[in-house]
C-alpha cells in the first residue's frame, strides 16, 4: 500500500512543476512575477530528492523480493537417511520403543 502512495505522489508532483515554467495569465513567465530563481532552486531540489526518494524504495523493495530464505542446509551437507528421522523421532518421545523396533526392522529389510 504504500509504495502505491508514494508513487501517487511523486506522479502528482511532477505533475504540477510544468507549471512552473508556465507563462503567467499577463505573459511573463513564473520566474519574473516573484518566483526568481529561488524558486526553482527550491521546486528543483524537491524533485530531485523525491526522485532519489522513488529510486532508492524501488531497489528496496526489489532486493527484499528476490532475497529469499537462505536454505537451511548447506549443499555439501549429506541429507539425513530415514534411519535419521527415526531415531530422531524415537530420541523426541513421538514414537514409543515397540514402533521404533517395528520401523527400524522394516527399513534395514
Amino acid at each position: 500500500m504504500k509504495p502505491i502512495l508514494l508513487f501517487s505522489a511523486t506522479t502528482t508532483l511532477f505533475a504540477a512543476t510544468p507549471a512552473l515554467a508556465q507563462p503567467a495569465g499577463n505573459g511573463e513567465w513564473m520566474w519574473h512575477s516573484g518566483w526568481g530563481w529561488g524558486g526553482m532552486i527550491f521546486g528543483g531540489g524537491l524533485l530531485m530528492a523525491a526522485f532519489w526518494v522513488v529510486v532508492i524504495v524501488l531497489i528496496v523493495l526489489l532486493v527484499r523480493r528476490l532475497g529469499g530464505s537462505a536454505p537451511t542446509h548447506h549443499p555439501d551437507q549429506a541429507r539425513p537417511t530415514a534411519l535419521d528421522v527415526l531415531r530422531e523421532r524415537y530420541a523426541r518421545g513421538e514414537i514409543d520403543k515397540q514402533e521404533y523396533e517395528e520401523r527400524r526392522g522394516t527399513l534395514s529389510d
